[in-house]
């Protein structure tokens, strides 16, 4: 069985090689989009030992009152 050179869309005659190169064109154009922000990025106010995994699990501050005092 040969390739078929054209493709019938809606009636219409269409050369496949055409509608690959459009395609690519396409893709092309989306990966290049820039992509929306999806929320502001905020400053992070926590202290430096709390911004990461490695440091909340160095200095753990399970019982700290988050204002720093330590009544209640």
């Amino acid at each position: 069985m040969s390739k078929n050179r054209f493709v019938e869309i809606e009636g219409k005659r269409f050369l496949w090689r055409d509608l690959v190169k459009l395609r690519r064109e396409q893709r092309q154009a989306s990966a290049n989009a820039p992509q929306p922000v999806l929320f502001p990025l905020i400053d992070d106010r926590r202290p430096p030992a709390e911004r990461t995994a490695a440091g909340r699990y160095q200095e753990p501050t399970l019982f700290a009152h988050p204002n720093g005092r330590d009544d209640q």
